[in-house]
């Protein structure tokens, strides 16, 4: 279902899409990927290889459970932490449809497509904003 609404939770999701997506590459490093979540106040990076190539997402919440769990965050990669299973959703789609992709997944991010091309990351925060 799409919306041409422009508040509450029938609006359609892109007017809440960030206008860049933070991105780390597989090989930084846990401590590197704190720095960065930290420098560009965002929950969650996309992983990628290449400058518009999704290879996973690596959010604080994985961070504190690879770290929890005894990984060393001068050593690990994020592309051996970066979850792979992620949840995607259009532009027109509903604040409404996607909080509840991201209740059924028990997610905090998804991510919006434009056909093939990623355009940004809406997270819980944003979605519940849409809601006051």
């Amino acid at each position: 279902m799409t919306s041409q609404t422009t508040s509450g939770p029938q609006a359609a999701i892109r007017r809440f899409v960030a206008a860049s997506v933070a991105r780390v590459s597989p090989d930084a490093t846990l401590a590197e990927v704190a720095e960065k979540l930290a420098a560009v106040e965002v929950g969650a990076l996309v992983v990628a290889s290449t400058a518009t190539g999704v290879d996973g997402m690596i959010s604080e919440r994985d961070l504190v459970r690879a770290v929890g769990s005894g990984k060393d965050a001068a050593t690990t990669k994020a592309g051996d932490v970066a979850a792979r299973e992620l949840i995607w959703c259009a532009p027109t789609d509903t604040v409404e449809d996607v909080a509840r992709q991201m209740m059924t997944a028990y997610v905090r991010h998804v991510l919006v497509r434009e056909g093939d091309e990623l355009i940004g990351i809406v997270s819980a925060r944003d979605v519940l904003g849409a809601y006051l």
